[in-house]
């Protein structure tokens, strides 16, 4: 349809590309959000958004903390901002990670940003150069790689397993690197539960990454969406804990533990590092939307957060589990999967020859939608993966589209076998 109407719209004279920046020339739609287009017909189940469920939202405690809000601080909440923010909201987030994270507040400061995407981009503004090498994990946030990518940098994947960036193999590459002359600039990780492959950076794994950095001479933005949805095992400190020389640039959201619609998040990061990044976002969009940052500094500051997060785990805990069971019960032998302490997503791997975006229509027709591996890999060299995520959807719904892809699966390994 968008198709269509955009070739209705370019059929007169005007050349409407030809007006449009080297770099916009080469932007692409997320794949992701294209996807979603299809499954919003027909009895598609999708096991495919990174989408909190609605249930979670703690819409009746927000009505009442809005309308305190407006009572009692509209001169604040509907007026423009600080770039750097709400004080009282920065202030009462640096607190809450001292207490949760260990992080001393004396270290660090915090920014707001609309959603931690925004930081993203920020930080791609303010420290990419042409070629600068970036370290992104294989696979990776595929949001963080459109981001960065627009600054023109050098990807470097690193594998992962189970505990996360093998940073084994990083250390090996830093040491070519070296010899060549060479340095990276930083090394992005989304280091609890992992977007797209739901696993976790062990703790020996962390400190290492850190002594690396000082070795090495590099920076770390640790990107931690999901750390506080944990459904089991022991929660782990974040690579900030561990920094005491600032190198790390630590990106929070309530998207996941609040509201997505708020659009909050912060970056946590040496206040030199944050005073360029203040000036980078004051040629984006002045303030983070303050109406939204007032409502969550009550929501924070009042004990609602820390009330509402064993909720959120209470809800999501048996989808998660459902999930694993329908992928033990329903999958052919031969492929594989992650089994995650938490966050949002289950990362599959199908038998080599299997490619996953070409399988995708074929699902869809079957009633369930997935998000092909391909694109979380920075070289788009790996096609046999997929990504499922199991917080929207309700327990029957996951078995059921759980069940439609292994069949799915299934017709496609006989295929292969000929």
């Amino acid at each position: 349809m968008e198709e269509k109407l955009m070739r209705k719209l370019s059929s007169g004279s005007l050349d409407f590309e030809a007006y449009f920046s080297d770099k916009a020339q080469g932007m692409k739609a997320s794949e992701i959000r294209e996807l979603l287009k299809l499954v919003e017909a027909g009895d598609v189940i999708s096991l495919a958004g990174g989408l909190p469920a609605p249930e979670t939202f703690p819409v009746e405690t927000i009505k009442e903390i809005a309308a305190e809000v407006l009572t009692h601080h509209a001169d604040k909440a509907l007026q423009y901002g600080t770039t750097k923010g709400f004080t009282p909201l920065r202030l009462a987030l640096a607190d809450w990670m001292e207490k949760r994270y260990g992080i001393p507040t004396s270290k660090v400061e915090i920014m707001m940003v609309a959603g931690s995407q925004q930081a993203l981009d920020l930080i791609g503004r303010v420290f990419i150069n042409p070629g600068d090498i970036v370290v992104v994990e294989g696979p990776t946030y595929l949001a963080a790689l459109n981001a960065f990518k627009y600054y023109d940098p050098e990807f470097l994947s690193i594998p992962m397993d189970d505990d996360g960036m093998m940073v084994d193999l990083l250390e090996e590459k830093l040491r070519k690197l070296n010899a060549e002359g060479k340095k990276i600039k930083f090394v992005y990780t989304v280091s609890t539960f992992q977007n797209p492959m739901g696993v976790t950076m062990s703790l020996d794994r962390r400190k290492r990454l850190i002594e690396l950095a000082r070795e090495y001479d590099f920076l770390i933005v640790e990107d931690s969406p999901y750390s506080e949805l944990r459904y089991s095992g022991e929660p782990i400190p974040p690579i900030k804990h561990f920094d005491d020389e600032g190198r790390v640039m630590y990106l929070g959201t309530f998207s996941k533990i609040l509201s997505p619609g708020m659009r909050l998040g912060w970056i946590a990061a040496h206040p030199h590092f944050i005073r360029k990044i203040e000036i980078a976002k004051q040629a984006v969009d002045l303030c983070a939307n303050t109406l939204s940052q007032v409502i969550a500094w009550k929501y924070v500051a009042d004990g609602h957060l820390d009330e509402h997060i064993p909720k959120i785990i209470e809800f999501y805990k048996p989808r998660r589990d459902a999930m694993l069971e329908a992928l033990e019960e329903y999958m052919p032998e031969g492929v594989r999967w992650t089994k995650p302490d938490g966050g949002m997503f289950i990362w599959v791997t199908l038998p080599e020859g299997i490619d996953t975006k070409m399988m995708a229509e074929k699902a869809i027709r079957m009633g369930v939608a997935y998000v092909p591996g391909e694109a979380f890999f920075a070289h788009r060299d790996v096609k046999n993966t997929m990504r499922l995520n199991f917080t929207y959807v309700p327990e029957e719904k996951i078995h059921e589209g759980v069940k439609r892809l292994a069949e799915v699966i299934e017709q496609e390994m006989k295929a292969l076998k000929g």
